[in-house]
């Protein structure tokens, strides 16, 4: 049974993915969405296409934003790199859960109120992917071992998928924050992702945040999408 959600405005549990090529075109869909949702994610093509000044703007705004920017180098260099983006106004960025890049990672943080989401394994990774690079360990027992290298790092959170999200809270209890990308809604499209979840799914499994980008930003009304995972994401805290 996963432990108690967290109290959470429901709204703010669903990060839109503006995986876009232009900062006009994700200023153009956070206008579309609206209301509809309050928490942007600004990946690698949007922060090399101008996405930084759209972090400030968008905090400015009062919106949350999350960098995925999975930094993964020597422990100097992240160490610095965090201090940078702390200095930004976002409210999540991910790191990839290596012992000594968590470390860095940290210590890099200071006593900003930036949160550090460490990957586990992304979730367009499978069975096969691994044993093709030479890794024998299970992926579930992979995914937690990254956790509790999370844990023993005092990290404040992982990112996901929701095949594992259960596990992972099992493990951690409210130690931890999960945030669960390759979220598809009943009947979309799988794409390139490999372990996906619907969002009644991952929040029932024990997830607190759920990314979600192409089924809201492709989606004929992103508004009318995005309000749509808001709901279901109620209904599923509800059950």
């Amino acid at each position: 049974m996963p432990a108690p959600h967290r109290p959470i405005p429901t709204r703010d549990r669903l990060i839109v993915a503006l995986d876009l090529p232009t900062v006009a075109a994700a200023e153009d869909m956070v206008a579309r969405i609206g209301p509809a949702a309050s928490f942007y994610k600004i990946g690698l093509q949007l922060l090399f296409a101008g996405g930084i000044d759209l972090v400030r703007r968008l905090a400015g705004d009062g919106k949350h934003v999350f960098i995925d920017a999975k930094f993964l180098d020597i422990p100097e260099t992240v160490r610095k790199a965090v201090e940078s983006v702390a200095r930004l106004g976002a409210t999540f960025l991910t790191v990839h859960a290596d012992p000594k890049t968590c470390r860095a990672a940290i210590e890099g943080r200071g006593d900003s109120s930036l949160k550090l989401l460490f990957v586990t394994l992304l979730t367009s990774v499978e069975e096969a992917d691994l044993r093709a690079a030479g890794i024998t360990r299970p992926l579930a027992d992979l995914v937690l071992d990254r956790a509790d290298i999370v844990l023993a790092a005092g990290g404040d959170g992982v990112i996901a998928a929701g095949t594992e999200a259960a596990a992972i809270r099992a493990r951690a209890g409210s130690r931890l924050l999960i945030v669960t990308p390759g979220i598809r809604p009943a009947g979309a499209a799988v794409q390139d992702q490999k372990r996906v979840a619907t969002p009644a799914a991952a929040i029932a499994a024990g997830a607190d945040y759920l990314v979600v980008g192409r089924p809201v930003t492709e989606a004929a009304d992103p508004r009318a999408a995005a309000a749509a995972i808001v709901a279901e994401i109620e209904a599923a805290l509800a059950a």
